[in-house]
């Protein structure tokens, strides 16, 4: 490992502990001596990067220090390129430009023995074979960016036609389908909304309370107790039918 793959290595080790990293973690994950840690850590603090600590005691990044135009390793590349790819052909368009736009800004300062990882398309995604939902995910994204509450009409594998107006938090993307999770006005709960099922959608000016945040979180918890209910042995579970809930998580 040349210095300037081990300084960007130091570096990103930092980014990914926000507690203090002692010398002796970064000269093992590194390969080099306890000695060498110290100088490149004065290194990187002589061009800017606001490392605090000391000998002794680790060291912590401080948030907000843009990285110096080094390398990336070939994988590394390869990952970035598939991932502009996949946002390319599975979302919107504002989402598609941005996209592109990063890949250009990493290639103007990616060295240039290098920039042919960009374009060299060895991987493909291919384009998704999902029905065009209903509800645009650019209307979905303002939705839960700024918290405003949705009105759908959905159909439920009963075939069975509800009007909700549901809280939108999360959107998953699975090979055959997208999951919008939210908060159903209807059930009073936690539901996940297969998004080929939604007939109809509207975006409402009214906005929901609370954090978005701390709602995924509270459905996290929720999905979590479900499956736990789901898993307990016949014999054992309520008479109410509790352990039909996660089934019902989709309604």
């Amino acid at each position: 490992m040349s210095q300037s793959q081990r300084l960007f290595e130091i570096l990103q080790i930092l980014r990914r502990h926000r507690q203090a990293v002692s010398g002796n973690y970064l000269a093992q994950e590194t390969g080099v001596s306890l000695r060498t840690i110290y100088r490149d850590i004065s290194l990187l603090q002589s061009i800017g990067a606001e490392i605090e600590g000391e000998p002794g005691f680790g060291y912590v990044l401080k948030p907000g220090f843009i990285l110096p135009p080094l390398m990336f390793s070939e994988a590394e590349i390869k990952a970035i390129t598939l991932g502009v790819q996949w946002v390319t052909h599975q979302t919107d368009e504002d989402l598609r430009a941005a996209a592109q736009d990063a890949l250009a800004k990493i290639e103007a300062v990616l060295p240039s023995e290098l920039r042919h990882g960009l374009t060299d398309n060895d991987f493909h995604i291919g384009l998704p074979s999902l029905p065009a939902p209903a509800i645009s995910l650019k209307v979905l994204r303002q939705a839960m960016q700024q918290q405003m509450k949705l009105r759908i009409v959905y159909r439920d594998a009963r075939d069975t036609d509800s009007n909700r107006i549901i809280w939108p938090i999360a959107v998953a993307f699975f090979d055959s389908r997208r999951i919008i999770a939210g908060w159903c006005e209807l059930r009073q709960d936690f539901r996940m909304f297969r998004a080929d099922r939604i007939l109809e959608a509207a975006l409402l000016a009214d906005r929901y309370p609370g954090k978005r945040r701390e709602l995924v979180n509270g459905g996290r918890r929720r999905k979590k107790h479900a499956t736990r209910w789901h898993r307990r042995p016949a014999n054992s579970a309520p008479a109410n039918g509790a352990s039909r809930v996660r089934d019902n998580y989709f309604a």
